[in-house]
């Protein structure tokens, strides 16, 4: 019998424009960061630069995500500057909007989050979250106060702390529709409809904890702050050592906010109930997701190891090597036992131009925790077809 082989279905004529679209960004993008590398300056480069930031502004408000996530992943797969480049212009575009007004200074609007790792009993539960209307509203309050956000910036904070899922859930186009949303409500200064905003609210994961569990679950705080584009407290100095004061003065602002402000979040996050927090630093929408998730990942990792050396196995190798997985560069770890099989193998994210061994530093560290010290890792330069690692050396060395 003749096998027939199902054929592949045919792209729309919008699928076929938004593939050329996307080639067309992701060459514009490589061209630009060649220009960069090789320190180009001149009216030319910065038109060329203008009309790349106006046209991804263009596709993002017209939530074209498929073509940008498109041609996020062809630039990475051809150069990692274009990459970062092409990146970092995207999600600032998605995460932040101007406006401009006739008779009145010029504004700008983003979108920050602050992920919290919360520890607790049993799990958090949906229903007990931001149903305190006093703490909600001082937790508000703190972030002018405390001087995360200018004295003269308007934050809002959306009353749901969003889980992982949720938050990976929202895409570029959705997220600027939403920051959209917020800068209506908050410059209008009236109720409107907020249809991109509800639908990110897709609810929590069912809490699998028993009553007595001990749950470590991961959280995020999303507002939005509204402030003059001019305002000078946002202003980072041009002399690196005055900048590096500004973002150290920052953040120590910020260590004394999560201090002051724990119990009011603990109240909103879980009512009465007794809970620990760890925040990790606020940062616009997707430098915080970025940060949220690759420390899920790594607690993750330790999970995963630590049940495997529970059951009573004994790792002979322990090997770190960069690798590929799901479209993106990562760090496994492999346990081998002493017969050279897998025992277990985890993955952690990390940029395709990372310093890996500055994050297999970072691997060994959080490895630590469970007994494995770095005498016992070998590091290899990547595994082969088979899996296999490939010159491995001790990392002592």
């Amino acid at each position: 019998m003749q096998n027939k082989k199902r054929p592949a279905p045919r792209k729309t004529p919008q699928e076929d424009q938004d593939d050329v679209l996307s080639d067309a960004l992701c060459a514009l993008a490589l061209e630009l960061a060649e220009q960069e590398d090789a320190e180009t300056e001149g009216a030319e480069l910065r038109r060329k630069h203008n009309d790349f930031v106006r046209l991804v502004r263009k596709y993002v408000q017209q939530q074209k995500d498929e073509l940008l996530y498109t041609a996020v992943m062809q630039a990475r797969d051809e150069d990692v500057a274009a990459w970062r480049l092409l990146r970092e212009t995207v999600e600032e575009a998605a995460g932040t909007i101007h406006v401009r007004r006739d008779n009145a200074p010029d504004m700008e609007i983003n979108a920050f989050a602050i992920p919290v790792f919360v520890h607790s009993t049993g799990g958090l539960q949906q229903e007990q979250a931001f149903a305190d209307d006093a703490a909600y509203d001082a937790l508000l309050a703190s972030f002018t106060a405390a001087g995360l956000e200018a004295p003269k910036a308007r934050v809002v904070l959306v009353r749901h702390a969003y889980a992982l899922d949720e938050m990976t859930r929202i895409r570029y186009g959705h997220l600027n529709a939403m920051v959209r949303e917020a800068a209506s409500a908050m410059m209008d200064k009236k109720v409107v409809a907020a249809p991109a905003l509800d639908r990110s609210i897709a609810g929590w994961p069912k809490n699998e904890f028993g009553p007595d569990d001990s749950a470590v679950e991961l959280r995020f705080l999303l507002g939005f702050a509204l402030k003059r584009a001019d305002d000078p407290f946002y202003a980072i100095p041009e002399q690196e050592a005055a900048q590096d004061a500004y973002f150290a003065a920052r953040l120590e602002r910020y260590r004394q906010w999560s201090t002051d402000v724990a119990p009011l979040v603990a109240r909103c996050l879980a009512g009465q109930r007794e809970i620990q927090l760890n925040f990790l630093y606020q940062d616009l929408f997707y430098g915080a997701l970025e940060q949220g998730r690759l420390e899920h990942a790594t607690l993750e990792m330790l999970a995963q190891l630590r049940a495997v050396l529970d059951s009573g196995a004994t790792p002979a190798r322990i090997v770190i090597a960069p690798a590929e997985a799901r479209n993106e560069t990562v760090l496994r770890v492999v346990l081998y036992g002493a017969d050279g099989s897998r025992l277990a193998a985890c993955d952690k994210p990390v940029d395709p131009d990372c310093d890996v061994g500055a994050e297999a530093d970072d691997v060994a560290d959080a490895l630590s925790t469970l007994g494995i010290t770095a005498e016992s890792i070998e590091l290899a330069a990547g595994y082969d077809n088979m899996g296999r690692p490939m010159d491995a050396r001790p990392m002592a060395s």
